[in-house]
Protein backbone atom coordinates (compact mmCIF):
# COMPACT_ATOMS: atom_id res chain seq x y z
CA UNK A 1 0.00 0.00 0.00
CA UNK A 2 1.09 3.63 -0.78
CA UNK A 3 2.77 5.15 1.83
CA UNK A 4 1.75 8.76 0.33
CA UNK A 5 -1.82 9.02 -0.38
CA UNK A 6 -2.50 8.92 -4.46
CA UNK A 7 -5.68 11.16 -5.29
CA UNK A 8 -7.96 9.92 -7.58
CA UNK A 9 -8.92 12.28 -10.09
CA UNK A 10 -11.63 13.87 -8.46
CA UNK A 11 -9.25 14.61 -5.33
CA UNK A 12 -6.65 15.62 -7.59
CA UNK A 13 -5.09 19.33 -6.91
CA UNK A 14 -7.07 21.74 -9.90
CA UNK A 15 -3.66 23.11 -10.61
CA UNK A 16 -3.10 19.81 -12.20
CA UNK A 17 -5.88 18.75 -14.31
CA UNK A 18 -5.03 20.06 -17.16
CA UNK A 19 -1.39 18.59 -16.80
CA UNK A 20 -2.95 15.42 -15.98
CA UNK A 21 -5.51 15.49 -18.68
CA UNK A 22 -3.07 16.01 -21.21
CA UNK A 23 -1.45 12.93 -20.08
CA UNK A 24 -4.84 11.05 -20.20
CA UNK A 25 -4.94 11.83 -24.01
CA UNK A 26 -1.12 10.53 -24.91
CA UNK A 27 -1.78 7.52 -22.94
CA UNK A 28 -5.36 6.50 -22.33
CA UNK A 29 -5.47 6.61 -18.31
CA UNK A 30 -2.99 8.30 -15.68
CA UNK A 31 -1.14 6.01 -13.77
CA UNK A 32 -0.36 6.00 -10.31
CA UNK A 33 2.36 7.86 -10.05
CA UNK A 34 1.19 10.80 -12.53
CA UNK A 35 -1.33 11.14 -9.97
CA UNK A 36 1.37 10.78 -7.48
CA UNK A 37 3.16 13.81 -8.58
CA UNK A 38 -0.38 15.68 -9.11
CA UNK A 39 0.07 16.52 -5.67
CA UNK A 40 2.81 19.22 -6.16
CA UNK A 41 2.05 21.02 -9.64
CA UNK A 42 5.09 21.53 -9.76
CA UNK A 43 6.39 18.65 -9.95
CA UNK A 44 4.09 17.80 -12.40
CA UNK A 45 4.77 20.54 -14.60
CA UNK A 46 8.45 19.54 -14.26
CA UNK A 47 8.44 16.18 -14.77
CA UNK A 48 6.13 16.41 -17.98
CA UNK A 49 8.18 19.41 -19.72
CA UNK A 50 11.84 17.37 -19.34
CA UNK A 51 9.52 14.19 -20.41
CA UNK A 52 8.26 16.07 -23.42
CA UNK A 53 11.71 17.56 -24.23
CA UNK A 54 13.84 14.20 -23.64
CA UNK A 55 11.03 12.13 -26.20
CA UNK A 56 12.92 14.47 -28.67
CA UNK A 57 16.04 12.91 -28.15
CA UNK A 58 17.23 9.78 -28.20
CA UNK A 59 14.65 6.48 -29.86
CA UNK A 60 12.03 5.44 -27.75
CA UNK A 61 13.39 2.04 -27.37
CA UNK A 62 16.80 3.33 -26.13
CA UNK A 63 15.03 5.75 -23.44
CA UNK A 64 12.75 2.20 -22.94
CA UNK A 65 16.47 0.38 -22.67
CA UNK A 66 17.52 3.20 -20.05
CA UNK A 67 14.23 3.48 -17.73
CA UNK A 68 14.45 0.03 -17.31
CA UNK A 69 18.12 -0.08 -16.26
CA UNK A 70 17.85 2.83 -14.12
CA UNK A 71 14.84 1.26 -12.14
CA UNK A 72 16.94 -1.88 -11.80
CA UNK A 73 19.39 -0.33 -9.77
CA UNK A 74 17.35 1.73 -7.80
CA UNK A 75 15.26 -0.97 -6.93
CA UNK A 76 12.15 0.91 -7.58
CA UNK A 77 9.09 -2.07 -9.07
CA UNK A 78 6.51 0.63 -9.88
CA UNK A 79 9.29 2.48 -12.53
CA UNK A 80 10.08 -1.27 -13.87
CA UNK A 81 6.62 -2.55 -13.92
CA UNK A 82 5.54 0.18 -15.90
CA UNK A 83 8.81 0.52 -17.85
CA UNK A 84 8.78 -3.16 -19.24
CA UNK A 85 4.79 -2.45 -20.04
CA UNK A 86 5.77 0.42 -22.21
CA UNK A 87 8.81 -1.78 -23.81
CA UNK A 88 7.28 -4.00 -24.42
CA UNK A 89 4.04 -2.59 -26.18
CA UNK A 90 4.97 1.16 -27.17
CA UNK A 91 9.03 0.58 -27.82
CA UNK A 92 7.87 -2.82 -29.07
CA UNK A 93 11.15 -4.70 -27.43
CA UNK A 94 10.93 -8.13 -27.26
CA UNK A 95 11.01 -10.08 -23.76
CA UNK A 96 14.86 -10.80 -24.07
CA UNK A 97 16.01 -7.26 -24.79
CA UNK A 98 13.55 -6.38 -21.84
CA UNK A 99 15.42 -8.39 -19.46
CA UNK A 100 18.86 -7.57 -21.24
CA UNK A 101 18.43 -3.69 -20.34
CA UNK A 102 17.87 -4.15 -17.09
CA UNK A 103 21.37 -5.24 -16.52
CA UNK A 104 22.68 -2.78 -18.79
CA UNK A 105 23.00 -5.10 -22.24
CA UNK A 106 21.20 -5.36 -25.50
CA UNK A 107 22.06 -7.57 -28.59
CA UNK A 108 22.17 -4.46 -30.27
CA UNK A 109 25.62 -2.82 -29.98
CA UNK A 110 24.73 0.84 -30.02
CA UNK A 111 21.78 0.22 -27.82
CA UNK A 112 24.10 -1.45 -25.90
CA UNK A 113 26.09 1.02 -25.12
CA UNK A 114 23.75 3.54 -24.65
CA UNK A 115 22.00 1.05 -21.82
CA UNK A 116 25.25 0.14 -20.14
CA UNK A 117 26.53 3.89 -19.92
CA UNK A 118 23.15 4.92 -18.46
CA UNK A 119 23.31 1.87 -15.46
CA UNK A 120 27.24 3.36 -15.04
CA UNK A 121 25.47 6.89 -14.62
CA UNK A 122 23.06 5.35 -12.19
CA UNK A 123 25.15 2.84 -10.50
CA UNK A 124 28.42 5.74 -9.92
CA UNK A 125 25.92 8.56 -9.31
CA UNK A 126 27.39 10.35 -12.58
CA UNK A 127 31.17 9.28 -11.12
CA UNK A 128 31.83 7.61 -14.36
CA UNK A 129 35.61 7.24 -15.57
CA UNK A 130 37.57 8.35 -18.94
CA UNK A 131 37.17 5.38 -20.60
CA UNK A 132 33.76 4.53 -20.01
CA UNK A 133 33.02 8.31 -22.32
CA UNK A 134 35.18 7.20 -24.54
CA UNK A 135 33.57 3.92 -25.17
CA UNK A 136 29.90 5.26 -25.59
CA UNK A 137 32.16 7.68 -27.72
CA UNK A 138 33.56 4.77 -29.67
CA UNK A 139 30.04 3.28 -30.05
CA UNK A 140 28.58 6.37 -32.26
CA UNK A 141 27.60 8.55 -29.50
CA UNK A 142 27.93 12.57 -29.49
CA UNK A 143 28.27 14.45 -26.80
CA UNK A 144 25.07 15.87 -27.39
CA UNK A 145 23.82 12.58 -27.36
CA UNK A 146 25.83 11.33 -23.77
CA UNK A 147 23.97 14.50 -22.20
CA UNK A 148 20.84 13.24 -23.47
CA UNK A 149 21.75 10.32 -21.90
CA UNK A 150 22.58 11.37 -18.59
CA UNK A 151 19.13 13.46 -18.54
CA UNK A 152 17.41 10.35 -19.04
CA UNK A 153 18.93 8.69 -16.33
CA UNK A 154 18.20 11.79 -14.07
CA UNK A 155 14.16 12.07 -15.24
CA UNK A 156 14.31 8.27 -14.33
CA UNK A 157 16.04 8.75 -10.85
CA UNK A 158 13.30 11.39 -10.23
CA UNK A 159 10.46 8.88 -10.76
CA UNK A 160 12.11 5.82 -9.12
CA UNK A 161 12.65 8.16 -6.24
CA UNK A 162 9.37 9.11 -5.48
CA UNK A 163 7.92 5.58 -6.47
CA UNK A 164 10.32 4.40 -3.81
CA UNK A 165 9.64 6.69 -1.24
CA UNK A 166 5.65 6.49 -1.11
CA UNK A 167 5.87 2.49 -2.65
CA UNK A 168 3.49 3.66 -4.83
CA UNK A 169 0.68 1.10 -5.67
CA UNK A 170 1.40 -0.54 -8.82
CA UNK A 171 -0.65 -0.44 -11.67
CA UNK A 172 0.82 -2.40 -14.71
CA UNK A 173 1.31 -6.00 -14.22
CA UNK A 174 3.97 -6.52 -11.75
CA UNK A 175 7.72 -6.67 -12.53
CA UNK A 176 10.12 -7.17 -9.37
CA UNK A 177 13.64 -5.70 -9.09
CA UNK A 178 14.98 -8.40 -7.49
CA UNK A 179 13.87 -11.06 -10.10
CA UNK A 180 16.83 -10.23 -12.53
Amino acid sequence: MSRLIVPDRAETNPSSQPMLDAVERQLGGVPNLYRLFGLSPAALDGLLALSTALGRTLDVQTRERIALAVAQVNGCDYCLSAHSYLASNVAKLEQAEITAARSGHSKDSRAGAAVSFARLVAETRGHVSDSDIAATKLAGFTDAEIVDIVANVALNVLTNFLGVVAQTDIDFPVVRAEAA
